[in-house]
């Protein structure tokens, strides 16, 4: 699951009393898949949020993102590799950015419609950091399009679930085991 979001409409449109929280974004009337995973890394808050907000890295431990491109402090170009192959595009907004505590964003056109948070916080017991990703998406195709990506063993959930054990892996050791080719089902082929 790509890691931007999107928030066309709220599900409040309309209540001039609402307020949307920014670090809370969301999907028109919640629609779409709803992910969240959380990780320890053994590295301060701040280090691991620096990691993660130059979004130019992110491919290096999210193999299904092509490129991100920053197009100012708080806007980006996401390319992805969506199922089936095809590519997929959109652009994203940070619309809260708290350094060393959470970074909140949005997509604001393209593909993918989604939104979502990464936040940051001390583990219990000086074990590093917890890093928690929220994030509801609109996958390209529908509900066709979540099923196919599933069946080919690349739901949003495992494909989190994977790019925070890569994000670990970076972050400890510098680089990314390679655990040989998996099949589908996560076992060793």
């Amino acid at each position: 699951a790509a890691w931007v979001a999107t928030q066309r409409r709220g599900a409040h449109d309309g209540d001039p009393g609402h307020r949307r929280r920014p670090d809370v974004p969301t999907l028109a009337r919640d629609h779409g898949e709803r992910v969240e995973r959380t990780v320890t890394v053994t590295r301060p808050a701040m280090e691991v949020y620096r990691v993660w907000r130059d979004l130019r890295r992110l491919p290096e431990f999210m193999p299904h993102l092509e490129s991100v491109t920053p197009l100012s402090e708080t806007r980006s170009r996401w390319v992805a590799c969506g199922p089936g192959g095809m590519t997929v595009e959109w652009e994203a907004e940070i619309m809260a950015d708290e350094p060393g505590r959470l970074i909140a964003w949005r997509s604001v056109h393209g593909d993918v419609d989604n939104a979502g948070s990464v936040r940051f916080s001390e583990a219990p017991g000086t074990r590093g950091s917890e890093v928690k990703v929220q994030l509801r998406y609109a996958p390209p195709a529908g509900q066709v399009g979540a099923a196919l990506a599933t069946v080919f063993g690349h739901s949003a959930d495992r494909q989190l679930r994977e790019d925070l054990r890569r994000f670990k892996q970076v972050l400890e050791a510098g680089e990314i085991a390679n655990p040989g080719r998996l099949a589908p089902n996560g076992r060793r082929r």
